[in-house]
C-alpha cells in the first residue's frame, strides 16, 4: 500500500515539475542540469555506492549503508552548485541560508537514521 501511495505522490510531483517547466526562463539550462544529474547518478554515484556497500559492510547492514550512501550522494549532487559557489552573492536574498551547514546537518540526519535502522535490524537478528 505504501509503495502505491509513494508512487502516486511521485507521479503527481513529476506532473507539477512538468507543468512548471515552460515557465523556466532558461529551458536549455534546466534540461542540461537534469541530464547532467541523471548522468552523474548513473555513471558515478550509483556504482560508487554499490562498490562501497559491497566492500565496507557484510550482512544485514549492507542495505541501509547503501541507502545512506546513495542519499548522501544525491544530497551532495543537489548541493554542489551552492557549495562550490565562491564568496557571498552580491544580493544577500539570493542565498540567504548557511547552505554548507545545512548540507552537513542533512548528512548527519542520514547517518543517524542509518545507524538507527542498522541497530534495529541487529536487534531483530538477535531475537530470531
Amino acid at each position: 500500500m505504501i509503495r502505491r501511495v509513494t508512487g502516486v505522490v511521485g507521479v503527481l510531483l513529476m506532473g507539477v515539475g512538468a507543468a512548471l517547466l515552460p515557465d523556466a526562463g532558461d529551458l536549455t539550462g534546466v534540461l542540461l542540469w537534469l541530464g547532467g544529474a541523471a548522468l552523474l547518478h548513473d555513471l558515478l554515484i550509483a556504482p560508487l555506492v554499490l562498490a562501497a556497500g559491497w566492500l565496507l559492510v557484510r550482512g544485514r547492514a549492507r542495505g541501509p549503508v547503501r541507502g545512506a550512501l546513495l542519499t548522501a550522494g544525491a544530497l551532495t549532487a543537489v548541493a554542489l552548485p551552492v557549495l562550490l559557489r565562491p564568496g557571498k552573492p552580491a544580493n544577500s536574498s539570493v542565498l540567504p541560508l548557511d547552505y554548507p551547514r545545512d548540507w552537513l546537518l542533512a548528512l548527519a540526519g542520514v547517518v543517524v537514521g542509518t545507524a538507527m535502522v542498522a541497530l534495529l535490524r541487529a536487534r531483530r537478528g538477535r531475537r530470531q
